[in-house]
């Protein structure tokens, strides 16, 4: 286990916490268990993380929408995005309000994102069903429901799209 700033000391879970959210976003369950794996009481990590919400430090909307963000500008779809966040403790509502709100920025066209990740995985259609199947599968292992697949498989090289 690595000490605090003076090379030995103990660190509280405030300074990890800050130190952790300096390099990126993380959810609270997240935060929760990287301190307890450095070894923080949990009473100590639920106060401090309860401080850190208080003091807008740390934040499940905030997490959520720039996880969102990221993982559709991957070519993810919005199955596999949802449980993902779910997997890191987020909340079925800051999940569902996330998705809401890059709606009403004119995010998230999920026929658009399954048809542009088809089109740069694959030269075309395929021309046996297997060679379709693999497409679904694609499709389907990037958190694709089955409405935004079957657009994309009839969509995704057509001129018009």
């Amino acid at each position: 286990m690595r000490g605090g700033p003076s090379g030995g000391g103990e660190t509280t879970p405030r300074g990890d916490a800050i130190g952790l959210l300096a390099r990126r976003e993380y959810s609270r369950q997240e935060l929760a268990e990287r301190l307890a794996a450095k070894g923080h009481e949990a009473e100590a990590i639920a106060e401090c993380l309860d401080a850190l919400v208080e003091q807008g430090l740390q934040s499940d909307a905030r997490f959520a929408e720039g996880f969102l963000r990221s993982r559709t500008l991957r070519g993810q779809g919005p199955l596999k995005i949802r449980l993902d966040l779910e997997r890191r403790g987020l909340d079925r509502e800051v999940i569902r309000q996330a998705f809401d709100e890059a709606a009403g920025r004119g995010e998230g066209d999920w026929f658009a994102l399954a048809c542009e990740a088809l089109a740069r995985r694959f030269p075309g259609p395929g021309d046996t069903p297997r060679e379709r199947a693999r497409r679904e599968r694609f499709l389907a292992g990037r958190g694709f429901d089955f409405d935004q697949v079957r657009h994309a498989l009839e969509a995704a090289w057509s001129s018009d799209d």
